[in-house]
This record gives C-alpha cells, sequence and structure tokens, in this order.
C-alpha cells in the first residue's frame, strides 16, 4: 500500500477538527461514579502450576461498567518483591487468550494484568467476557452497538472497563501501585490512551501502538478498511442515525481524551496503515501535553516491526 495520507511533514502539526463535548470530564467521571458503585472485589484463582514452571499466574475477575464481571489473567516472575505492572489490552476481535501470549513481560520482571475484552474474542484470540448490553440495531461487529447515545454505545462500556482494570490490578498484591503502565496495539492502543486519560493519577506510562479509536469522524470518511469500514456502512443505510452517530462518537475519541494523558507516553505508526489511517494516530500524539515520543514506520502497514518490542522494554526500563 503506498502512502495515502497527509505527507509526514503535515502528520506532525495536524489536529483533529472534531468539537469535544461540553463538560466531557463531569461526563466521564459519572460514567466511572456508576461503574465504581457497582462494584464488587476482584476475585484472584491460581492457574497454570502444572504449566508454566515458575511463572506465577492468576485467573482474574473484576468489575467494569455496570458492575458486569470482566475476565483477566495476572502474570509475574517468581519473586515476592512489589513489581511495576503494565496493563495490558488486547486487538479488535481479540480476547485474553491463554497466558502463553503474554509472556514476554514477565520474563523481562514486570508483572503484566490481561484485560479480556467483552463481547469479542472470536475473530483471532479467544474470550470469555460477553457484553449483555441490548442497544437496538447495529451492523456486524461492535463499532456500531448502542452508538445512537454515547451512554448506551459499547467503546462507552469497554473504556470504562479499561480505566476500572487499572484500579483492580493496583489493587493486586505484588502489584507497586505507584508503578503502574498501560499498553496496547491497535484497539488496545486506543484503550490504553483512554486508561490513561482517565486515570490520570494512576497511570506513569503509556505504550500506544498504531492506536485505533481515534480521530473517527476523519477515519470513518478516510478509509474504507474495517473496523472503521463498519460505522461508515451502518450510516449508508441508517441515515436518518447520522447526527447522533457521530455525536456518540465525540464521547470515545481517544484523540480528544488525550488531551488528559499526564504520563509519559510511547506512541507507534505505519504510514501505509489503511485501518487506523497516520493522521489519526497523530490526531491523538499531539494532543498528549506529557512527555511523548513516536516511533514513525514510513514502509508498514497496521503491524509494528518486531524489534520495536526491544523499544517498549527500553522504554518501560527507563521510566517505570
Amino acid at each position: 500500500m503506498p502512502w495515502f495520507d497527509l505527507p509526514e511533514a503535515d502528520l506532525a502539526t495536524y489536529r483533529t477538527t472534531t468539537e469535544e463535548p461540553e463538560a466531557l470530564d463531569t461526563w466521564w467521571q459519572s460514567r466511572l461514579t456508576e461503574a465504581r458503585t457497582a462494584a464488587e472485589p476482584p476475585t484472584v484463582t491460581p492457574y497454570g502450576t502444572d504449566t508454566y514452571g515458575p511463572l506465577r499466574i492468576w485467573d482474574v475477575e473484576f468489575s467494569g461498567a455496570n458492575g458486569d464481571r470482566i475476565r483477566a489473567w495476572y502474570l509475574r516472575p517468581p519473586t515476592t518483591d512489589d513489581l511495576p505492572t503494565v496493563v495490558t489490552y488486547i486487538g479488535y476481535g481479540g480476547g485474553r487468550s491463554v497466558p502463553a501470549d503474554h509472556t514476554l513481560l514477565p520474563s523481562a520482571g514486570y508483572a503484566v494484568f490481561v484485560m479480556d475484552t467483552r463481547g469479542q474474542g472470536g475473530r483471532w484470540a479467544t474470550g470469555q467476557t460477553p457484553d449483555r448490553a441490548d442497544a437496538g440495531p447495529e451492523f456486524p461487529g461492535v463499532m456500531t452497538r448502542g452508538i445512537t447515545s454515547p451512554e448506551t454505545y459499547y467503546y462507552t462500556r469497554l473504556m470504562t472497563d479499561a480505566a476500572l482494570a487499572v484500579e483492580a490490578a493496583a489493587s493486586l498484591d505484588g502489584v507497586d501501585p505507584t508503578r503502574l503502565a498501560v499498553s496496547g496495539a491497535s484497539q488496545g492502543g486506543g484503550l490504553a490512551l483512554a486508561a490513561a486519560a482517565l486515570t490520570t493519577d494512576a497511570v506513569r506510562v503509556c505504550h500506544a501502538d498504531v492506536p485505533f479509536l481515534c480521530d473517527f469522524q476523519r477515519a470513518i470518511t478516510l478509509t474504507a478498511a474495517e473496523p472503521y469500514a463498519e460505522i461508515s456502512a451502518f450510516l449508508a443505510h441508517q441515515t436518518n442515525l447520522i447526527p447522533q452517530a457521530l455525536d456518540t462518537l465525540r464521547y470515545v475519541d481517544a484523540a480528544l481524551l488525550s488531551r488528559r494523558i499526564t504520563a509519559t507516553s510511547l506512541l507507534s505508526v505505519g504510514l501505509m496503515d489503511e485501518v487506523c489511517p497516520p493522521s489519526t494516530v497523530y490526531a491523538a500524539y499531539n494532543e498528549i501535553k506529557a512527555p511523548k515520543s513516536i516511533e514513525v514506520f514510513p514502509f508498514s502497514g497496521h503491524q509494528t516491526p518486531r524489534n520495536h518490542e526491544e523499544t517498549k522494554l527500553r522504554h518501560l526500563h527507563e521510566h517505570l
């Protein structure tokens, strides 16, 4: 795929034109307060004691949006020290999978808390958390589920889950709550940005690779690739719902939320990425006022080079 978005020089100064909703902070605080009010303490069950050798793993359930129980993995190396911990979010269509997919960080001395993704986990990695909302007509996938209202929208629930995952991780034995990071790629990257924005007092480091969920209103008119195309295909037929849908998307736009991030942040972008166009990634990056850097991959699409994993490990070592 050739370069199709703005020239790289223009990306560096690009800013979203989407207007932020009034009282967005108050609105989000209400969502989080509602979820915390309905929450119950996490449950933690040992897992894989005969499978993973000295690695210590627990199957966790914590309360997310609406008090719904969300599954997670908690992995850590075999030490009794309170460890820096990375809360990890999964890309679109996937779930938490099996612990074997998440052993890199424990091997480098970090604990990791892997949030399952409600209503997903059947496309490329398994999940076990349902999404119980009854939200009206939708296009296949989750991008349009409840899209006529920010209160009923799927990503309001998922971003609430992501924020409460940080709080759940901080409460676990063996976690140093003063050294928390959030991390993810694609949808997981968008959730990492949202979680860092919604839990600013807790998160010290934010890693967001080729993040999804940024600058929705540009994305859905720029790319024909899924998952953004779910929204444009839906609105091609549900034309009477266009104003409500576009208004809803402003409340969960990770580019707008990124204005609140205080964590030291590392993002990445592929200049040939059709799934998350470069300008939408820069829309979030350019709103972050905290210390930040971005890895630019001129010939990459929606995938980062493997050596980027080492860049992130060095970044964690320096800042966490």
